[in-house]
C-alpha cells in the first residue's frame, strides 16, 4: 500500500499534532524533505531505539544514494548535516577515533569541575535578565538574555573561542540548522561559518591554551594521522551547534512548560520533585530536537513492518518518540514530573552516537531552571503560548523569543 509522504514544513512550527497523526499510522513514516527529496522518519520510541543502534545503519554520507548520484544540490538546506566531516557523520573506527579526541572534555569529572563556573555565569545572567526587564517595562526575552548566553558561553570557553566571535557563531549556527532558507543563503552561512572557525583555529594555533580546540590542533599536528584539517573544522562546527543550540532549546522549552503547568512548578518549589526531573520530562515531552538528520540503511531494512530502502536519508523523530503512547502510556501528552519510569526518552540519542555532551547539557539546564525559579518563583510568560513565534526549522524544536515577566 502506497502512503502519501508527510511533507515536512521548512518553516518549522509545532510538531506535536502532526506527530500524533503520523503515530496512529505506524512507527515509521515516509517524508518529503525540502527540494522534493524523499526520505523516511522513525517516530515510534521502540522502533527508533532499535534503529539508532542497528549495526546496518550508517552515518557516513557515502551511503546517501541521492547524494552519491548527484541529485542533492550544493545549496540544499540540510546538506551540511550529511557532508560535514566529524564524529556525527563517521562510522566504526573513524567515529571512535574522533569521539575519543573530543570525549576527554566531557568526562563526568571534567563536567563536574565546570559546575562552579556554570553557577557563577547563571547568577550573572539572572542579574542581566532583571535589568533587561526593568528597561523593557517589566518584560525581557528570556531566550536572548538567559537561555542562550549560558550554553553558548560555556561551550565557547571549553573550545577557547574568543568573545568577539560568539554572537556571529550563534547567528551562523542558527542559519545552518534552519530549513527555510534558500540555496544562496545556505551556502553563504556555511562558507562564513567555516571561515570564522578557521580563524578561531588559527588563533589557538598561535596561542595554544587549556582548551579543546588547542588539544584538537595538537592532535592534528601529531603526524597528521589523528585529525585532518577538514575534520578539525567539522568537529568545531558540530561542537558549536550541538553545544549550545540544543541546550538553548531545552531551557526555553522547560521554562515554557513550567509556566504553563504551575502545579508542576509548585512541586519543584516545595521540594516534592527534583529540578533534574523537570529537565528529563522536558526532554521527553518537548524535545529540543524534533527531526534529526541523517542515518542511512546500508541494505534494505524493515523497521516495525515498514521497508526503508538502502541509502534512504532517515530522520530520527525525537519529538514524536517522546509522546509515543505505546511506550509512555495514554497520558503521554501530559507534562508530569512524577511520571514513572523517570527519564525514559531518546532525546539525547541512543547507541554509539549517544550525545557526548549529555552530562553538560543536563547540568546546565538543571542549574538554569533551579536558579531562575528560585529567584523569580512568580515568573510568567508575557506573550500567550500560541502567539510565540516558532523556530524556523523542523530540526530544532522551540520558539524564537520567550518574553517573560520575571517579577
Amino acid at each position: 500500500m502506497n502512503v502519501t509522504p508527510h511533507v515536512l514544513d521548512p518553516a518549522g512550527g509545532c510538531p506535536h499534532a502532526a506527530n500524533a497523526r503520523l503515530l496512529t499510522q505506524g512507527a515509521v513514516a515516509p517524508v518529503l524533505l525540502p527540494g522534493g527529496v524523499e526520505g523516511m522518519a522513525v517516530l515510534g520510541h521502540d522502533a527508533l531505539r532499535d534503529f539508532l543502534s542497528h549495526p546496518e545503519v550508517a552515518k557516513d554520507a557515502r551511503h546517501f544514494t541521492a547524494l552519491a548520484d548527484g541529485h542533492i544540490p550544493e545549496g540544499w538546506p540540510l546538506r551540511t548535516f550529511a557532508t560535514v566531516q566529524g564524529m556525527t557523520t563517521a562510522d566504526g573506527a573513524d567515529h571512535r577515533r574522533l569521539r575519543g579526541l573530543v570525549g576527554k572534555a566531557f568526562t563526568a569529572r571534567r563536567v563536574e569541575a565546570l559546575r562552579p563556573r556554570v553557577e557563577a555565569v547563571t547568577a550573572g545572567l539572572l542579574d542581566g535578565l532583571a535589568a533587561a526587564a526593568r528597561e523593557g517595562g517589566g518584560v525581557a526575552d528570556l531566550r536572548r538574555h538567559y537561555a542562550l548566553p549560558l550554553p553558548l558561553g560555556v561551550i565557547c570557553e571549553l573550545l577557547g573561542v574568543d568573545a568577539e566571535y560568539r554572537d556571529r557563531l550563534h547567528h551562523l549556527s542558527n542559519q545552518v540548522v534552519a530549513t527555510d532558507i534558500g540555496p544562496e543563503q545556505a551556502l553563504a552561512a556555511n562558507r562564513e561559518l567555516v571561515e570564522v572557525l578557521a580563524a578561531v583555529a588559527a588563533a589557538r594555533t598561535a596561542r595554544p591554551g587549556d582548551d579543546l580546540t588547542s588539544a584538537l590542533i595538537a592532535a592534528r599536528d601529531d603526524g597528521g594521522d589523528r585529525l585532518s584539517q577538514p575534520e578539525l573544522i567539522g568537529t568545531l562546527i558540530l561542537m558549536i551547534i550541538a553545544g549550545h543550540e540544543t541546550t538553548l532549546n531545552l531551557i526555553t522549552n522547560a521554562v515554557r512548560a513550567l509556566c504553563a503547568h504551575r502545579d508542576q512548578l509548585a512541586l519543584l518549589l516545595d521540594g516534592r520533585a527534583a529540578w533534574a526531573d523537570a529537565v528529563e520530562e522536558t526532554l521527553r515531552w518537548d524535545s529540543p530536537v524534533s527531526y534529526f538528520p541523517f542515518r542511512y540503511p546500508t541494505r534494505d531494512l524493515t523497521v516495525d513492518g515498514t521497508l526503508i530502502p538502502k541509502g534512504t536519508p532517515v530522520l530520527a523523530g525525537y519529538s514524536a518518540a517522546g509522546r509515543d503512547e505505546k511506550t509512555h502510556g495514554p497520558d503521554a501528552g501530559r507534562f508530569d514530573l512524577t511520571r514513572a519510569p523517570a527519564a525514559k526518552h531518546l532525546s539525547l540519542g541512543h547507541g554509539p552516537h549517544y550525545c557526548l555532551g549529555a552530562p553538560l547539557a543536563r547540568m546546565e539546564a538543571t542549574i538554569a531552571l533551579r536558579s531562575l525559579f528560585t529567584r523569580f518563583p512568580d515568573l510568567t510568560l508575557a506573550t500567550p503560548e500560541p502567539d510565540l513565534p516558532r523556530h524556523a526549522s523542523f530540526v530544532g524544536n522551540s520558539v524564537r523569543t520567550l518574553p517573560v515577566r520575571p517579577v
